[in-house]
C-alpha cells in the first residue's frame, strides 16, 4: 500500500489538514461551499446548534446541525484552483489516514452543495432568481491534471466546440454532469436548471472588457445560443465544473446551486443582491433535510 510522503500531504502541528486546518472530525456528511468568507455565518446563522469554527486565509469553517442535520460549511474563496485545494484536502480527511498516510480500504462518499453567486447568460433567466447546475462547462483546465476515468459529457463538449469554433491555443471544454440524486431533492418547479458555464477567471474569461482587448469578443455571445439536448447554457461562474469533476473523480455527489445577481445578456444588476443570495440560503437548506 502507497504511503503519501510529507511533501505531498502536509498536516500541521496540531493533526489538522494544511490549508483548512481541519480534521476527520470536522466534515459532515453533507458540506456546503460558499466563495464568500462571509456568507459562511449568513447559512449557520440559521442554524440551531453551532459545534466549531475555524479560519485559515480565505478558508472559513463553521460546523454544526440545521433541523437535526449536521452540516459543514466552508468558503473556498474565487476559482477553480482553490476548488482543487478544498476539495483535495475534504477528501483526504475522510479518505485517508492521516496517522499511517494510506488510502483507507472504506472510502466515505460525501454530499457537496455549492451555494454560490453567478450571472445569467440568458435574457429570460431574471436577477434574483435560483439556477441549479445540471452539468458544468469547464473552461479552465484544472481536471486535464487528472485521470478522467470517463467522467466527460464527450459529445456535448464536441457539439460545443464546433458551435463556438473554440480557439485551439486555449484548454479544451469539459462537461461534467452533477449527482442526479441531489439535483431531486433540489429541484423545483421555481428553480431554472441547465448548463453552468465555469471560468478561470472573472474579466476576460468571462467575456468582460476593461482595458484590455478579448480574444473573441463574440464569444459570449456563441455561449449563450448554444443547445444539446433542450439545455442552455444558463449562467456563468468560477467554481461548479471543478466541483462536479473532482467530485466524481472522488467518489462524492454533487450539485452547484446559484442566485442569479447579475443579467448579463441584460446587463442588469441585482439591486439587492444580498436578499437574492439570502433566498438561495433559506431554500437549499430547506430543500436538504428531507
Amino acid at each position: 500500500m502507497r504511503t503519501i510522503g510529507p511533501s505531498e500531504l502536509i498536516i500541521n502541528p496540531d493533526g489538522s489538514i494544511y490549508h483548512l486546518n481541519l480534521k476527520p472530525e470536522h466534515i459532515a456528511p453533507t458540506v456546503i461551499f460558499v466563495g464568500d468568507q462571509n456568507r459562511v455565518e449568513k447559512i449557520t446563522q440559521h442554524f440551531d446548534h453551532i459545534e466549531f469554527s475555524t479560519q485559515k486565509r480565505e478558508f472559513k469553517t463553521i460546523v454544526g446541525s440545521f433541523k437535526g442535520k449536521r452540516f459543514t460549511v466552508i468558503s473556498t474563496g474565487i476559482g477553480p484552483d482553490n476548488i482543487d485545494i478544498v476539495l483535495s484536502e475534504i477528501d483526504a480527511l475522510v479518505n485517508i489516514d492521516l496517522e499511517t498516510r494510506t488510502v483507507k480500504k472504506n472510502l466515505t462518499s460525501l454530499d457537496i452543495v455549492r451555494m454560490g453567486t453567478s450571472g445569467s447568460l440568458q435574457k429570460d433567466i431574471p436577477v434574483d432568481s435560483i439556477v441549479l447546475g445540471k452539468f458544468g462547462l469547464g473552461f479552465d483546465g484544472v481536471l486535464y491534471s487528472y485521470a478522467d476515468k470517463g467522467i466527460f459529457e464527450t459529445e456535448m463538449e464536441t457539439a460545443f466546440i464546433k458551435h463556438c469554433d473554440y480557439p485551439k491555443d486555449r484548454a479544451r471544454p469539459y462537461i461534467v454532469g452533477n449527482d442526479k440524486s441531489l439535483e431531486k431533492m433540489l429541484i423545483s418547479d421555481n428553480i431554472y436548471a441547465g448548463i453552468t458555464g465555469t471560468a478561470g477567471g472573472f474579466y476576460g474569461p468571462q467575456g468582460r472588457a476593461l482595458r484590455l482587448h478579448l480574444q473573441d469578443e463574440t464569444m459570449n455571445d456563441k455561449i449563450e445560443r448554444f443547445k444539446f439536448d433542450q439545455l442552455r447554457i444558463t449562467n456563468l461562474e468560477m467554481e461548479t465544473s471543478v466541483i462536479y469533476g473532482l467530485s466524481k473523480l472522488m467518489g462524492h455527489r454533487a450539485v452547484s446551486m446559484n442566485a442569479i445577481i447579475a443579467n448579463r445578456a441584460n446587463l442588469t444588476f441585482s439591486k439587492d443582491p444580498y436578499a437574492a443570495v439570502d433566498k438561495l440560503i433559506k431554500y437549499t437548506l430547506n430543500r436538504l433535510i428531507f
